[in-house]
């Protein structure tokens, strides 16, 4: 007898994130769409969240959270730290886990979801990726291996509407390469030279930020050393890479007691 699929609510549906997360929900046999939310001025509201798709969910979308949430087992989330906020808080008093793929969230934000997953389980990340976690993991390795001598640079480069920068892909590699070299990103970190900024602080982290056109996602943690440089890149060409990673976490999160879960758990890389 085969396991009841996962059901799933998908928030922001009607933005790109959102329809490639239907997509993948509506095309994965052990997952079903449970609901789909869009904020109040959204002009998507009342439809078919499967329409772009030429389908019918038997579904509409809604602004009303809790309407939404009816009978999911998750929420996927890629939309902006407050809605997310605000989202979770029910969640948790429904008991309903919650897919974070929401960037941008200050300190005071992530300890407000620190809180909330003691009610129920919270699976954030930065991306997901299976790729870009698996990078963070060399990150690690090469940092260790390169601690004298190699000065580091990230530079990332995404599309025109995304509104946080660094990305907070940019940010995790970043805090990777920093806790490999007992470093604190929040005092090495340079977010942005221009005019006489003298030599460059060999125990700093740089940062670079490109935003342009369509692009998905890329990202690149240059170790400059002496002669030589080595380069660890990874580039998403597709967000489907983020919808399957989102739902390989919701299928992960789905049998999992209340607790903050990054995608290293999910993908058993402790």
């Amino acid at each position: 007898m085969s396991a009841s699929p996962v059901k799933i609510a998908i928030a922001g549906s009607s933005g790109r994130m959102g329809r490639m997360l239907i997509e993948a929900v509506l095309n994965a046999p052990d997952c079903q769409l449970s609901g789909a939310l869009d904020q109040p001025s959204s002009p998507a509201l009342g439809s078919d969240p499967a329409a772009f798709l030429g389908k019918s969910s038997g579904l509409t979308i809604t602004a009303d959270l809790r309407q939404g949430l009816a009978g999911a087992d998750v929420l996927i989330d890629f939309t902006r730290p407050e809605g997310t906020l605000a989202h979770l808080a029910v969640c948790a008093e429904l008991g309903v886990k919650v897919v974070i793929g929401t960037t941008g969230f200050d300190a005071q934000q992530k300890a407000q979801i620190g809180s909330h997953a003691a009610r129920t389980g919270v699976m954030m990340a930065p991306n997901m990726s299976v790729g870009v976690n698996v990078v963070l993991g060399l990150l690690d390795r090469a940092a260790r291996a390169l601690s004298e001598g190699f000065d580091i640079e990230i530079i990332e480069a995404h599309h025109r509407h995304k509104v946080d920068a660094p990305s907070g892909t940019a940010l995790a590699m970043g805090e990777a390469v920093a806790q490999a070299l007992g470093r604190d990103l929040k005092t090495c970190a340079v977010y942005g030279r221009e005019g006489v900024t003298g030599e460059r602080d060999p125990s700093t982290i740089g940062f670079a930020t490109v935003r342009g056109g369509d692009i998905i996602g890329d990202h690149t943690v240059l170790f400059a050393g002496i002669g030589e440089r080595i380069e660890i890149s990874h580039k998403a060409s597709s967000r489907a890479t983020f919808a399957q990673g989102s739902l390989r976490a919701a299928r992960f999160l789905a049998t999992q007691a209340p607790g903050l879960y990054d995608m290293n758990d999910v993908l058993g890389l402790r």
